[in-house]
């Protein structure tokens, strides 16, 4: 782990993201330590600004407070996503704490926020994410629906503990983030669950995504959306070449299915995801969940 001097850390989207809702992203950390083998960021164009090796930005948050000050002087309100080219809670925010001085900040000018993590440390913070829920300004499109100031969202690939375990060594069990998320809402958040990505022909099938979302409603999740597998890049450490390599120990057999369903693309056919999110609506419908967060 090294520390860095970023330059700016409050970075203003084009245009709302469609899934998560946020306007923002903030970082407080670069690279990640959780290392999943499918990782998006890695050879795709989110992963320009990632340090090449695990960094804290040791300016994180007095650069955030005065950005995030000039933006509601401004009045320009919108969810901030805390984080979204890593996972804000990784084992190392436990002694830094740096994502929980980045929630204060949210809070002091109030903003909303969306969290996206596979960590159970989250729990941590309930009582800031409550008061950030209360005190949002929220955009006027977004007051109705979702209506909230805080959403989490726990990331899950496959409920499969030894799969998961392969994948993504330094997140929580399935289990656990399934228990995070009923714990937030007991506590009286909104939050749901992000089964993104699931894995083509290892975490996809139907009687699988019935499972995930049986689970999410046991678990008391408010919300449920399903994402497909991205995959970047050709050189060592991209997530395409990474991914691979997983398959070729652990799948073998899926090896050349993969090879025909990606080719020289980043995603599979578009009637691939097309079929998989409305497989995932019908599930929900059927449980009585909602799919998506708006």
């Amino acid at each position: 782990m090294r520390e860095i001097r970023a330059t700016t850390i409050l970075n203003k989207q084009k245009r709302r993201d469609d899934w998560f809702l946020t306007d923002y992203s903030v970082n407080p950390y670069s690279g990640c330590t959780i290392d999943c083998s499918y990782c998006y960021v890695y050879g795709s164009k989110y992963g320009a600004h990632v340090a090449d090796q695990f960094s804290v930005k040791s300016n994180a948050v007095e650069l955030f407070d005065r950005q995030l000050r000039r933006r509601a002087e401004k009045g320009e309100f919108g969810f901030i996503a805390l984080a979204s080219a890593t996972d804000p809670y990784l084992h190392v925010e436990e002694r830094l704490g740096l994502t929980r001085r980045i929630l204060e900040i949210i809070l002091r000018y109030r903003f909303p926020v969306t969290i996206c993590t596979k960590s159970t440390l989250v729990r941590r913070d309930v009582d800031l994410l409550r008061a950030i829920d209360a005190s949002a300004t929220l955009p006027p499109n977004l007051k109705a629906s979702p209506g909230r100031g805080a959403i989490v969202m726990v990331s899950i690939s496959t409920l499969d503990e030894h799969v998961a375990g392969l994948l993504e060594p330094g997140a929580a069990s399935p289990l656990e983030r399934l228990e995070t998320v009923s714990h937030c809402v007991s506590n009286g958040l909104m939050a749901g669950v992000g089964f993104i990505p699931v894995l083509p022909l290892i975490s996809d099938s139907d009687v699988q995504l019935e499972e995930m979302i049986r689970k999410a409603k046991e678990f008391s999740a408010q919300f449920v959306f399903v994402g497909g597998l991205t995959l970047f890049g050709d050189q060592t450490s991209d997530s395409k070449t990474r991914y691979f390599r997983f398959l070729t120990v652990h799948f073998p057999h899926l090896v050349r299915e993969y090879q025909s369903m990606y080719g020289e693309s980043f995603a599979p056919p578009r009637h691939h995801q097309n079929r998989l999110e409305a497989r995932a609506r019908t599930l929900c419908n059927r449980y009585g969940l909602r799919y998506g967060i708006h």
